[in-house]
């Protein structure tokens, strides 16, 4: 079994969306600052239960294909945003089980859990999607959005940071130029 995240870690949702490399990328130059490390971690779940059961065995991928193709997502997201030399701070994690629970467990003790955001229909939320939502509901410490770079990439840096007894989202703002 994995550790959880200790008190100089920064955990990362990772899904392989750009906005999730977005929040490593973030996550990453945060750490440096802060001498922390970053726990990248993949949530994934059998889809076994979701498939009809008429459906042909050919159709239903073994939960051994499912992890392979859950850690080449993981992987492929870290040499995306990494190259092929990941950063000696960042450990990658892949945990079977919900999203939403999976990172909230990582997070527990950590400096910060950050994710990252695409704006969902018309509703610019802080953070948006179901696991989104459900990490801020639930956090017990800060939990930051980093945007999809859906436009030329702006440098980003911290709103601020306020440790307490219950979560804060900070956004990652935009730097002026």
């Amino acid at each position: 079994m994995t550790e959880l995240a200790t008190g100089r870690a920064i955990v990362v949702g990772v899904d392989g969306s750009e906005a999730s490399a977005a929040a490593l990328r973030w996550a990453t130059e945060q750490a440096r600052a802060l001498r922390a490390e970053v726990v990248a971690v993949h949530a994934w779940e059998a889809t076994a239960p979701r498939v009809a059961p008429y459906a042909p065995v050919s159709v239903r991928p073994t939960p051994a294909e499912e992890r392979d193709a859950a850690a080449r997502l993981l992987t492929e997201t870290l040499r995306r945003v990494f190259g092929p030399r990941i950063d000696d701070a960042v450990r990658a994690e892949l945990v079977e089980g919900p999203a939403v629970r999976v990172l909230l467990d990582r997070a527990r003790g950590a400096l910060l859990l950050v994710l990252g955001r695409t704006a969902h229909g018309q509703l610019d939320l802080p953070v948006g999607g179901a696991v989104g939502r459900g990490c801020l509901r639930h956090a017990t410490v800060p939990v930051v959005a980093v945007p999809a770079p859906d436009r030329p990439a702006v440098p980003l840096r911290v709103v601020g940071t306020r440790l307490g007894p219950r979560a804060e989202l900070f956004e990652a703002q935009s730097v002026s130029r």
